[in-house]
């Protein structure tokens, strides 16, 4: 209606002027119906959620799922409707924990959802009456007092001693002082001090406003419509998968079409290699390998969410291992967004080296200490000390009040002893607040404020040993070396008349000839926690870079502090956050932006990884995001990063472990012809092989520890492929050493009469389970650790048990065309498995000593 209106530069009487409103009865409830008709609601515009069918639908929707659908069609056809229903049974899994977890995600989300302003007071037929916020239109004028939620975006039209906290919108975290004068057209959104903004919460005064924009309209739903607009991309670990998958089936068609040319050119039987070929095509799928993920990624959210980290999409559990970048707020994230006094200064007796003293309010000798200073922190505010959680106020007076009673001034108890009498309220031209205080027959006045003002305002200085000539300049070095540092520094005066006299309200009167008593300076702290996970990020070489809407001298002192050395952006609006990341993206890397306010949202939906705040954040912030911190300490997102990695190293560790394997049965069968032997096993026996030892133990291998050094190593390149560091070159040799061992065994066993099929088909399920325990780890000896993961150990057991009935049971022995094995011949065949094992611990000896190093990193 009015959008292109730069409310903050004209006259609030303009304003209401051309918003067709009267500031003294605001407007008529049939007009304020007609334009809620025309405007719609006073709501923020919310993307449309997917419903409980779509979710479970794009469980679906990717491409490993349709080639095991085609290998469930194939094992039907080849008559295994066991290995059918198995991959059936595997896909319909990996649906039902994919949904299960994204609408448990929804539902936190919900519970955590706060209207951001549900009532409101507005004038309407000449009468003040509290009405949905939903229902405010342009034009109304509305009411704010202390502890409000701005319910729109406003004109102010009256303010008293008004301050606004906008850090959710701006990044700013002192709350604003708020005026009606007249802004700059081009100010900046936070200096646009003549209107407030929806979202935004009144920490002290009070104010009459006009409403100039609702809903979409305001900069709040502004950013919300950013978020529609933003389209997240796959994680590494879908990008990687869907390569995978796509070249893995091409590869697998290709060797079983050779499979079968060779077959028939040998002169087997057409229908035999046309169902060996089908079943190698089966057993080649590495069927287990989303359950693999998806149970992975589940038990990984959920140790997540012990560790107070909601996933709200499950491959965002893994992709947190890809990290590069941590593109952080500051306010709320990294600090505790809460003032508080970190220093105070007075100046020392004349006769000490030093010329401050810090000790102020820990001397405990009464000539020691300030005493005008304690009842400046204690009084001279509008800080409320009986507050239903605490002292309630502007979060600069807070943590005045909690300083002062800290050093056993209780602002109470000092107010009944020395009442307030006067005041002259704080105003931005003067930069200060002085309030009276009756002390006896003598009125003392407490002045706090900007220390370029009071300094030159006062002509004396307090010390210990008694007033002395003030040097302004000093106190100005001191308070400018405080503000470096990331304080923000209030100067405190005082005056006294004694015997009854008056003392005048007038400012100029009032505010001159005082005399100096000290500094006092605030900080937003950081979290207790942010600077050790901040090392270990750096350890595990994430860049942290802070992107703040605060003051550059505060967002500097604060990253200093923490330990930040990659950068920090400050002043930061929502756009140039969103480009920021963007422009690392581009540069290749996968970025994760942290953040609790609205202005963090469309970073938030356009990172790689978004993380919110779930205490302190907004309702937009946690829509956008992929994770949320319940309790919003930066160091969860290390743990996150470390289950990430954890993840990621497992499911690497299965497609290791099914490509070997895979390629060892391909080995064997496409290599027994050409070496002039029989075709090594049935199709069944290709198919048990792949449904016992793919199955429980793969999975199983997903549950596997972190390993040791995982967060002191840099993290894996977005663009690398799967098959990096040495996997596809280990799954080449170490399969062809497999296959070799079983057509060595099949040999043997023939040349000797021998069992010679039973005992290839053993040799190759065993060969497999030494191979499924050497690659435990990548780097220690696969029998250290066992009892970490005793699913893994028990899931071997079980197979072993499994494949020795298959052998032993007369029953399956008529199934599976099996004979028992002589305890020689299971001799050989247990000794002939553990070629692979050793191999595998040899290669890795190897690699520890440095004697053997994979060059290069495979590129996606």
């Amino acid at each position: 209606m009015h959008e292109s209106v730069a409310w903050h530069a004209i006259a609030a009487t303009e304003a209401v002027e051309r918003l067709g409103s009267d500031a003294a009865r605001g407007l008529a409830s049939a007009e304020a119906a007609r334009r809620l008709a025309a405007q719609g609601p006073n709501a923020l515009p919310e993307a449309a959620r997917r419903g409980a069918w779509r979710t479970l639908l794009a469980q679906f929707q990717n491409l490993m799922v349709g080639v095991l659908a085609g290998a469930a069609v194939l094992a039907g056809l080849v008559g295994e409707p066991l290995d059918a229903i198995a991959i059936v049974a595997i896909l319909l899994l990996n649906a039902i924990l994919g949904f299960v977890q994204e609408r448990r995600a929804e539902e936190a989300v919900a519970a955590l959802r706060a209207m951001a302003a549900p009532q409101a007071r507005v004038l309407r037929d000449g009468a003040w009456a509290a009405r949905d916020a939903a229902a405010l239109v342009a034009g109304d004028v509305v009411r704010l007092e202390a502890g409000d939620i701005v319910p729109a975006d406003l004109r102010l039209l009256e303010a008293v001693q008004l301050r606004v906290a906008e850090a959710a919108l701006t990044g700013e975290s002192q709350p604003v002082h708020k005026h009606v004068a007249v802004a700059p057209a081009a100010a900046a959104l936070g200096d646009r001090a003549s209107v407030a903004f929806k979202g935004t919460v009144v920490t002290q005064g009070r104010a009459t406003a006009v409403v100039t924009a609702t809903g979409a309209g305001t900069e709040l739903g502004r950013i919300a419509t950013l978020l529609t607009e933003t389209e997240p991309g796959l994680t590494p670990l879908q990008r990687r998968l869907s390569q995978f998958t796509g070249r893995l089936a091409l590869a697998v068609v290709a060797i079983c079409a050779v499979l079968f040319a060779a077959g028939l050119l040998r002169g087997e039987a057409p229908g035999l290699m046309f169902l060996t070929a089908v079943s190698l095509a089966v057993a080649a799928i590495p069927e287990a390998l989303p359950a693999v993920v998806t149970v992975s990624l589940a038990l990984g959210a959920r140790r997540a969410a012990a560790r107070q980290a909601l996933i709200r999409h499950l491959p965002a559990v893994e992709a947190l291992g890809s990290v590069t970048y941590i593109c952080t707020d500051k306010t709320g994230t990294l600090t505790e967004n809460r003032m508080r006094v970190s220093a105070v200064r007075t100046l020392a007796a004349p006769d000490r080296a030093a010329p401050w003293d810090a000790r102020a309010l820990e001397a405990r000798d009464a000539t020691e200490r300030p005493r005008a200073l304690l009842l400046a922190l204690a009084v001279s505010n509008d800080a409320d000390p009986a507050g239903a959680d605490g002292v309630r106020g502007d979060p600069t007076e807070v943590a005045l009040v909690e300083a002062a009673a800290a050093a056993g001034v209780d602002k109470r108890a000092t107010l009944a002893l020395f009442p307030r009498v006067g005041e002259l309220p704080f105003t931005s031209e003067r930069g200060a607040m002085t309030t009276l205080h009756r002390d006896g027959a003598t009125t003392v006045a407490l002045t706090k404020g900007a220390p370029e003002r009071v300094v030159g305002w006062c002509a004396r200085a307090w010390t210990p040993a008694g007033e002395v000539a003030l040097d302004p300049e000093r106190v100005r070095v001191e308070a400018a070396a405080l503000a470096r540092e990331g304080m923000r520094v209030l100067a405190v005066a005082t005056r006294e008349w004694r015997d009854g006299a008056d003392a005048p309200l007038d400012a100029d009167a009032l505010e001159r000839d005082l005399t100096f008593v000290g500094l006092v300076g605030l900080q937003d702290p950081p979290r207790p926690e942010a600077a050790a996970a901040v090392a270990e990020c750096r350890r595990a070489g994430i860049k942290v870079v802070m992107v703040t809407g605060d003051h550059p001298e505060t967002a500097h002192a604060i990253a200093r502090t923490l330990g930040i050395v990659d950068g920090v952006h400050a002043r930061v609006a929502p756009e140039e956050k969103l480009r920021l990341v963007e422009a690392l993206q581009r540069a290749g890397e996968f970025v994760a932006m942290t953040g609790d306010g609205v202005n963090d949202a469309p970073a938030l939906k356009k990172a790689d990884i978004g993380v919110a705040m779930g205490r302190a954040g907004t309702d937009v912030a946690r829509e956008a995001s992929d994770l949320i911190l319940l309790d919003d300490h930066f160091a969860t997102i290390v743990a996150a990063v470390r289950e990430g990695r954890r993840i990621y190293d497992n499911i690497r560790k299965f497609v290791r472990y099914a490509l070997t394997c895979n390629s060892a049965e391909i080995w064997a069968l496409v290599l027994a012809p050409l070496v002039g032997l029989p075709i090594p096993l049935l199709p069944l026996h290709l198919l048990w092989v792949n449904l016992v030892t793919d199955g429980l133990p793969g999975i199983a291998l997903g549950l596997e520890p972190a390993e040791r050094g995982a967060m002191a190593r840099p993290p894996r390149p977005p663009g690398e492929s799967i098959f990096a560091h040495g996997l596809w070159q280990h799954a080449v040799w170490v399969g062809l050493l497999m296959g070799g061992t079983t057509l060595a065994t099949q040999a043997i066993a023939w040349s000797q009469g021998w069992h010679w099929q039973g005992m290839t088909f053993t040799v190759l399920a065993f060969l497999q389970l030494g191979h499924l325990l050497a690659i435990r780890s990548e780097h220690e000896p696969g029998w250290r650790g066992l009892r970490r993961n005793p699913w893994l150990v028990g899931a071997v057991l079980l197979t072993v048990v499994l494949q020795l009935a298959v052998l032993y049971v007369p029953a399956l022995n008529r199934i599976f065309k099996t004979v028992p094995l002589t305890a020689r011949e299971l001799g050989v065949c247990f000794a002939m498995s553990a070629v692979g094992f050793v191999a595998v611990e040899v290669e890795k000896w190897l690699i520890r000593r440095g004697t053997l190093r994979w060059e290069g990193r495979a590129r996606a």
